[in-house]
């Protein structure tokens, strides 16, 4: 039995101390309440603000391995800085456009910047952990990670929605800036002994490639990925899409001034962020109480459901996105700590950035089918559609194999 990181003796306190503040860092996403209201204030429709985010991950796409494999040879912590420092630049060149062409090109930007991290983060943590013979407490650390992160975040989205009301490149501005913060944290943080241990100068590209193609044709992987990292991660993807021109529809419809929906988005973040920093903070407790298998398969009946029934009735679209982002993050955690356990750590940054690449490729038709369908009808149709998808496709996975092993 793993011991949990709270007691260990031997786990290095400073550098999962030195991780909670990193994901602060991360967490400050200013422009997050404003941000496709910032596109559509720049002239852009629904159709080219889906074309970005499929660029986005078409992006993924390329360069997850590639990344991956990166951060597998020249160290964690070196792919999260250069990740982190292209992020910050990225969003400062974000706040100054103001054409569908410039944001293209960020766009790509922006998503090799996550591309760098999406894999080394997860991995740097897990062998970290692995240091300390903690890591099955690797869900449970992440979860309080996020906890704070968002706890944070919910600050951060107050104020980015005030700032949005007086302009709305600031919150870019200042986003880039916190983010530069996370590139000193980086520079203080060591590779794990683990990570160390590991001869990675025979890990060249192709046998990386040979271990990702062995992990997800495994038994107990192959219809998880399909299960969380294409259908579900692809439908709640959406979700943050289409959270904030939904919300200026609802809450116009209740009575609210238009002056108000920014200051009010804000604070709507702020209790979305909290909420979901709530739940995180408990990641552990809940998969001791219901496992991790009770988690998922129940996971997608119960979104896809909330999705289709604020179609029918719209102001529930205001709690189902408060569920749904409680539900995201401490999701991401258990799906981290399934495939984690699952793998080495020859590779893991790969193994990890493949599983962001397959969920990125995913979600692009789903992007560009939910763009089309808010032109023609309306974002809340698009999402209903999406629910619907999202619980066929997971009975249909259901009856071909079990994604959890019991």
């Amino acid at each position: 039995m793993a011991v949990p990181f709270w007691n260990s003796s031997t786990l290095p306190p400073t550098n999962v101390l030195k991780y909670y503040l990193y994901k602060s860092t991360k967490a400050v996403e200013f422009y997050r309440p404003i941000m496709y209201l910032f596109f559509l204030a720049q002239g852009l429709t629904f159709t080219q603000i889906a074309i970005l985010e499929a660029i986005y991950n078409l992006t993924t796409l390329v360069g997850e391995i590639p990344t991956g494999y990166i951060g597998d040879r020249v160290g964690r912590r070196n792919s999260l800085l250069v990740g982190t420092t292209l992020i910050s630049f990225t969003l400062v060149g974000i706040g100054l456009s103001s054409s569908f062409q410039a944001l293209a090109v960020l766009y790509v930007c922006w998503s090799a910047g996550y591309n760098f991290r999406s894999g080394s983060e997860d991995a740097w943590l897990y062998d970290t952990l692995t240091d300390g013979r903690s890591e099955d407490a690797f869900a449970n650390v992440r979860g309080r990670g996020e906890s704070i992160a968002l706890a944070i975040g919910a600050a951060a989205a107050i104020t980015g929605g005030y700032l949005g009301s007086i302009d709305l490149s600031y919150p870019w501005f200042v986003a880039s800036a916190m983010t530069a913060v996370g590139v000193l944290v980086l520079l203080t943080v060591d590779e794990s002994e683990t990570y160390e241990r590991t001869d990675t100068d025979d890990l060249s590209l192709r046998r990386t490639i040979l271990i990702v193609r062995q992990t997800l044709s495994q038994r107990n992987i192959r219809a998880f990925v399909l299960y969380y990292y294409v259908l579900y991660a692809a439908v709640t993807y959406l979700v943050f899409v289409f959270l904030q021109p939904i919300f200026e529809t609802v809450v116009l419809d209740l009575g609210v001034s238009q002056s108000r929906v920014k200051s009010l988005l804000g604070w709507f973040y702020a209790t979305y962020s909290l909420f979901g920093a709530g739940l995180s903070y408990y990641t552990g407790a809940i998969r001791a109480r219901l496992g991790l298998r009770t988690w998922f398969l129940w996971l997608p009946f119960i979104v896809g459901g909330a999705l289709i029934g604020m179609y029918f009735v719209p102001v529930l679209a205001l709690p189902t996105f408060l569920l749904i982002r409680g539900l995201s993050d401490v999701t991401r955690s258990f799906a981290g700590q399934y495939i984690n356990d699952r793998i080495g750590t020859m590779g893991r940054a790969t193994v990890l950035s493949a599983m962001a690449m397959v969920s990125g490729l995913a979600v692009v038709p789903f992007q560009l089918g939910s763009g089309i369908l808010s032109d023609v009808a309306s974002p809340l149709f698009a999402l209903a559609v999406a629910g619907g998808v999202l619980v066929v496709g997971a009975t249909g996975v259901l009856l071909w194999e079990a994604p959890i092993e019991r």
